[in-house]
């Protein structure tokens, strides 16, 4: 038996593996566990073994690789048109096994275990943050009860908590008590973010390719450090439009007979690198009146005939496209000579 290409459905505990010959009839269908996964692999010869990149892929694709097989990931929703019928483990690996042989199939690079540890702090500080922001809001709605109302902001409910603790306002014991420990949650949450946001930041000191991205208007150190993490290599992009189509960052077509129908952006790809980039362009539609720089006398010029939010969002697509210039030339953003100058 000797297996040319292999499809492996990954889960939680069971694995279904779908492989085939140079002929490329299915010498072998199999279920096995986790844990038998590498003994198994160990003893064939390398060959090519496709994955979907999802949960735990890129652990898989690494100790796959050191095992000396090629491993390709791929996006799910890539592979669904390769499921025949009926879906279940053994179709979804049969269709693994044949997308990942296809020459026109999109592959998603391995990360590195120190990339997904970047992003690791990055989505535990999305989570707090939110939690963050959901705490402000309830001590907001809490303090409106008894009439006390704050104007919306992080930065306005220091106040707030100051208060607290000096037992002003017509608050009863028992509510003070309940919004102090409010307090107290939302201080720690700051905390903890202060924390992730160091590591960040030292780790956005040591490497080349955020300093580059941090060159470019609206891209600071936290959506630098997001974009080197995610974007292994952006040479698997042919052009800057296809990174931004990946973000999501163009609009929808439904073309077809020859007429061109375009709707809202796609929101296809990373959700949370598509939300950095759009508030990071926000930062330069509202400050493009203080520093002028290519960017920003763009956006004022789009400013004049379309809504500001259309033009957050195509600023957020223009520097998306910026970004993989940036990361594929390793190269600093340049801005024109005449931008420069002014």
């Amino acid at each position: 038996m000797q297996v040319i290409t292999i499809g492996l459905d990954i889960a939680k505990n069971v694995f279904q593996v779908h492989g085939v010959d140079n002929a490329g009839n299915a010498v072998l269908r199999r279920k096995i566990r986790r844990d038998q996964l590498i003994p198994l692999l160990r003893d064939m010869q390398p060959c090519l073994i496709g994955m979907e990149a999802c949960a735990t892929a890129h652990h898989w694709a690494r100790e796959l690789i050191a095992l000396g097989h090629v491993v390709k990931l791929m996006p799910p929703a890539y592979v669904k048109a390769y499921v025949k019928r009926n879906k279940n483990d053994a179709a979804d690996a049969e269709a693994i096994c044949e997308a990942v042989t296809r020459p026109t199939m999109r592959f998603v690079a391995v990360k590195s275990a120190d990339a997904q540890s970047i992003l690791m702090l990055h989505r535990a500080r999305h989570l707090l943050v939110r939690q963050r922001t959901a705490q402000i809001s309830a001590m907001r709605a809490h303090l409106a009860e008894y009439g006390v109302v704050a104007p919306k902001g992080r930065a306005h409910v220091r106040g707030l908590i100051e208060a607290l603790d000096k037992g002003d306002g017509p608050l009863p014991a028992m509510a003070r008590q309940v919004l102090i420990l409010l307090a107290r949650t939302i201080e720690g949450l700051g905390a903890q973010i202060r924390k992730i946001e160091i590591e960040l930041l030292a780790w956005y000191r040591t490497n080349q390719v955020c300093r580059r991205l941090s060159t470019i208007p609206g891209i600071g150190f936290v959506t630098a450090t997001a974009l080197a993490a995610t974007v292994v290599d952006a040479k698997v992009f042919r052009s800057g439009r296809q990174f931004a189509a990946w973000l999501g960052l163009v609009p929808k077509q439904h073309s077809s007979g020859g007429k061109d129908r375009m709707g809202g952006i796609s929101k296809m790809g990373d959700r949370y690198l598509r939300h950095l980039l759009v508030v990071g362009a926000t930062a330069v539609v509202r400050y493009t009146r203080r520093k002028a720089t290519t960017v920003s006398t763009w956006a004022s010029q789009l400013l004049e005939r379309k809504p500001a939010r259309l033009v957050t969002v195509a600023v957020a697509n223009k520097v998306a496209r910026i970004a993989w210039a940036v990361m594929a030339r390793e190269e600093n953003y340049r801005a024109t000579p005449s931008m420069a100058q002014g």
